[in-house]
């Protein structure tokens, strides 16, 4: 076995370790071996793009300053759910979209009229459901952050960054092809954020909302890997 085959495979044992160590830990309610075993994927995702031998030295620094972002906002939101930690979570992965948002754009990926509209929708709906009920600081920081991920979740299905994809509603279907993944990998992102908003503001049972932190985790941890997987793929 190559030296790159043993490293992928300690990356994907890793990443696998600590994702099985997060929803295990929303399973239980064990925040403190969330706060370890969260944030400990970013650096096998950081290390997956360092080793990329199809990207260039500027794309490599955009996203791993993405995920270095991203782990701060794991760390943050991991702390606690009040408003403040919300914030710099929230602003924490708005730096990762932008970052994220710029390699694709220098990839080639545009906005697209089937791809924009429905995603910039949703945020318009998700940003005037966050600010009815009480407008406040953290709404107007979510209601940011929701256009940047939409944005990214724009840019991301573009199907130029997979060429020969099969296309269906305006969604570049996944396959074999791991440039494909792209565009899933952002429409997990923002599953898993809207399942936090959900969870914030219109959820009251314990039980369910338990069962939303579960799926929040897990979304966001194979998007990530989707994302990455992804962007380090050969043209």
């Amino acid at each position: 076995m190559t030296t790159a085959k043993v490293l992928k495979f300690a990356e994907r044992v890793l990443f696998g370790a600590a994702a099985i160590g997060t929803v295990y830990s929303a399973r239980t309610g064990n925040r403190r071996l969330r706060l370890v075993t969260k944030p400990a994927a970013v650096p096998v995702l950081a290390a997956r793009v360092t080793r990329a031998q199809t990207l260039s030295p500027g794309e490599k620094g955009l996203l791993v300053a993405g995920l270095i972002a991203a782990g701060a906002g794991d760390h943050f939101m991991g702390r606690s759910h009040e408003d403040r930690e919300l914030i710099k979570g929230a602003t924490s992965f708005g730096v990762t979209q932008v970052l994220y948002s710029v390699f694709l754009w220098r990839r080639g990926a545009r906005p697209r009229a089937a791809t924009a509209p429905p995603r910039l929708g949703a945020w318009a709906a998700a940003a005037i459901a966050m600010t009815l009920p009480k407008p406040s600081p953290v709404s107007s920081v979510l209601s940011v952050y929701g256009g940047l991920l939409s944005t990214t979740s724009t840019l991301a299905a573009d199907p130029v960054l997979a060429p020969k994809a099969r296309v269906s509603g305006g969604m570049v279907v996944p396959s074999g092809d791991r440039r494909t993944w792209i565009a899933a990998g952002a429409l997990l992102f923002s599953a898993s954020d809207l399942a936090i908003l959900i969870r914030r503001d219109f959820v009251t049972s314990e039980r369910v909302r338990a069962n939303l932190e579960t799926f929040v985790l897990t979304s966001y941890l194979a998007s990530q890997w989707l994302l990455v997987e992804g962007m380090t793929a050969e043209g």
